[in-house]
């Protein structure tokens, strides 16, 4: 407890964390960070290659991926239960999506918990994720679009902002 408060304390006083956001050594981009699946069918590879075993087989297009170390063209994923392995780059796509965890999440017009239900989202559906601020992430799916909190998703930090 007291190593912890010592911590904050030092955050403050220094202006920020005491630790230094990790960047991939090929694109430079933050790790870990969400991506989504280009292909309907993608290979997880035990290492970056395509001599390496495959591990894992995904098969749902679009599904969110956490990429958590970068190699030459071969990307780290994980999936929301933690199996993955390394994927070619090519497919994998920037254009974020998420996957509701919760059993039903509602779309709210406006990012706020009286705000009329556009529509209900159930369990394991992909949504397209648009911005995202305070908690809230505007979502849109087969037509549907509005606002879920970002607690029953997965593929977003909890504050996680976009814009």
């Amino acid at each position: 407890m007291r190593i912890l408060a010592i911590g904050a304390l030092l955050a403050a006083l220094l202006g920020g964390p005491l630790w230094a956001e990790t960047r991939g050594s090929v694109t430079g981009m933050a790790l870990p960070r969400f991506v989504s699946m280009k292909a309907s069918e993608g290979y997880a590879r035990r290492g970056p290659s395509s001599t390496h075993r495959i591990d894992w087989v995904f098969k749902r297009r679009h599904m969110p991926l956490r990429v958590v170390d970068e190699y030459g063209h071969w990307r780290r994923v994980q999936d929301r239960e933690g199996a993955g392995g390394w994927m070619h780059y090519s497919l994998l796509s920037g254009n974020r999506t998420v996957i509701v965890e919760a059993e039903e999440v509602a779309l709210h017009r406006r990012p706020r918990p009286d705000a009329p239900v556009s529509a209900r989202l159930q369990a394991n559906v992909v949504a397209w994720l648009g911005t995202c601020d305070a908690g809230w992430c505007e979502l849109q799916v087969e037509g549907a679009k509005g606002w879920a909190q970002t607690a029953a998703l997965w593929g977003v930090a909890p504050d996680e902002r976009r814009e």
